[in-house]
């Protein structure tokens, strides 16, 4: 079952990804916070031991403090120097002490007297030096340079030093603006990560990361499972979505896919609702359905389901004509009813000559216009068809004539099947014969029952139109090069874009309807290479040429 929210025991794409990311903000945060004091740290102490160097090689440099060494007492002379220095310099402490380490000057006055505690080996090598040391007053920075008298003589050594509390004292101090600044980063980190997931929520519609993967695992197995052609498209026409059964329907290539790579009048659909609108394609027909997908009132794309009316337009076709041929049978059946009653009377009324004539008169005609279609159309498919046309449209009171032109002697050289033979004659007279039928029967409404127009010209059956009615001229031509059929009618006849639009989608002249006749004729003729062209010239023209094959 196809679940659409996440159960009680996962959570939400959203909701995960929320808790990952700010326990990432969180440890990227607080580990900078904690970068931030280390970094305080070092640059306190960096700055410590520049500022113990400074004062311990200033005290040593004095002139007074190599003098004072040298005096009787160097403690009553030095003592209260160093103390006034170190109070003004912030230093903890500053010691003045012979080379010996006895020590001539200390914070702690009980400590005077007694020795330095702390390494003097490289001042008393002439070189001042930095080093932590745990001392009398606890672990310190401390600096130790050399003392020189007048004459270059290493006298004594000063240190100065600051205790690491103190140290430590002036790094809490920036504590404070550096948690300001952790929890401003780590309060924009919270806002921003919430927005994201309140975002993330709505584009994920709150499903979790199991309920993700289960729609992706039935989408695909839905998507090649349907019996239907489905295609998504994105807001600038590229195909996002692609089924199997789309690609077999639309002969498309593996691969991306736009809206201008489909074929017919697909590509020139655009992102219009179509709801069972027949397109047809070089090679099939299809139901097609179209509707474009909005979301917060914004359109998202445009879905397209395909169904395959190929077999059905085929049987519809073999149905409709079934049912046409009963129906002329019927009338034929009628008619051949009514001129046997009229014979049998008349040999009743003993005019025996009479009536031998009347019945032989219609059959000869027949048989005159039967001998001609074989003899001038080889293809027997063809003649019945023509011969079932003819009757079919006298019955709708059209005048169907195949021309004198007309000329197949070698079957054998058509590229196309007998079944393509009647598709695209038969669908060329049919829609000729609706135009011509239609067209009658408003003229008649116009100017009235009993209307004339010009004989035109002697058609195969050997008769000459003068009544008024709708006509239509049949011409087929097989030559070595190729075949022509040319079907002209008394019908308005179509503008370029109505053509086109018959061509590719199908077209009716009746409201509301239709009709698939020329888009049927276009699929054979499209196959094969030839070419439909369209005319108004004596009458409406539409001419099919397909090349004979090699």
């Amino acid at each position: 079952m196809l679940r659409t929210r996440s159960s009680s025991s996962d959570r939400s794409v959203a909701r995960e990804l929320f808790g990952w990311q700010l326990a990432l903000l969180l440890l990227l945060i607080v580990g900078a916070g904690g970068v931030a004091v280390l970094d305080a740290r070092r640059d306190a102490d960096e700055l410590t031991r520049e500022k113990v160097i400074a004062v311990t090689e200033s005290v040593a440099l004095m002139t007074s403090t190599a003098a004072a060494i040298g005096a009787p007492d160097p403690t009553a002379i030095l003592q209260p120097q160093t103390e006034e220095i170190r109070k003004a310099t912030g230093m903890d402490f500053i010691v003045v002490m012979a080379p010996d380490r006895t020590r001539f000057t200390h914070t702690d006055v009980s400590r005077i007297g007694g020795e330095f505690t702390g390494n003097i080996d490289r001042a008393l090598a002439g070189e001042t030096f930095t080093e932590t040391f745990a001392g009398t007053l606890g672990p310190s920075i401390r600096a130790v340079a050399p003392v020189f008298d007048a004459d270059g003589t290493l006298v004594g050594l000063v240190s100065a030093g600051v205790t690491r509390t103190k140290v430590s004292h002036s790094v809490l101090a920036t504590l404070p603006a550096i948690a300001a600044a952790v929890g401003t980063a780590l309060a924009l980190a919270l806002c921003g990560a919430f927005l994201l997931e309140r975002r993330l929520r709505r584009r994920t519609l709150g499903l979790s990361f199991s309920d993700l993967s289960t729609l992706y695992e039935q989408r695909e197995a839905v998507l090649h499972a349907i019996g239907e052609g489905l295609l998504v498209f994105g807001p600038d026409g590229t195909a996002e979505v692609v089924n199997d059964e789309a690609r077999r329907l639309l002969s498309l290539p593996d691969g991306p896919l736009t809206r201008a790579q489909l074929p017919g009048s697909l590509a020139t659909s655009g992102g219009e609702t179509l709801t069972d609108e027949t397109h047809v394609t070089p090679d099939r027909v299809l139901l097609v359905n179209q509707q474009p997908v909005h979301w917060e009132g914004r359109k998202v794309g445009t879905v397209m389901t395909l169904r395959d009316r190929t077999d059905l337009q085929r049987v519809s076709g073999e149905l409709s004509s079934v049912t046409q041929f009963a129906e002329s049978l019927r009338s034929r059946a009628h008619e051949a009813d009514n001129r046997l009653h009229t014979v049998i009377t008349m040999v009743e009324l003993g005019r025996g000559e009479q009536a031998v004539q009347f019945a032989t008169a219609e059959l000869a005609v027949s048989q005159h216009l039967i001998d001609r279609l074989m003899t001038t159309v080889a293809e027997p498919a063809l003649a019945a068809l023509l011969l079932g046309k003819i009757s079919q449209a006298r019955d709708h009171g059209v005048e169907l004539d195949v021309t004198e032109d007309s000329l197949l002697d070698d079957p054998h050289n058509l590229a196309l099947t007998q079944g393509e033979v009647v598709t695209l004659v038969g669908n060329l007279v049919d829609n000729a014969v609706e135009a011509a039928r239609s067209t009658s029967l408003r003229d008649e409404g116009e100017e009235g029952p009993g209307a004339t127009n010009p004989a035109r010209s002697t058609s195969l059956g050997g008769t000459a139109r003068a009544e008024a009615s709708g006509w239509v001229e049949v011409t087929v031509r097989g030559t070595a090069g190729a075949l022509t059929v040319t079907v002209a009618d008394s019908g308005p006849g179509m503008t370029p874009d109505a053509f086109e639009q018959a061509r590719m989608r199908g077209y009716s002249t009746k409201p509301g309807e239709r009709g698939l006749g020329l888009a049927l004729v276009w699929q054979v003729v499209t196959a094969h290479g030839g070419t439909i062209t369209s005319e108004n010239s004596y009458g409406s023209v539409i001419t099919a040429t397909i090349p004979a094959q090699p």
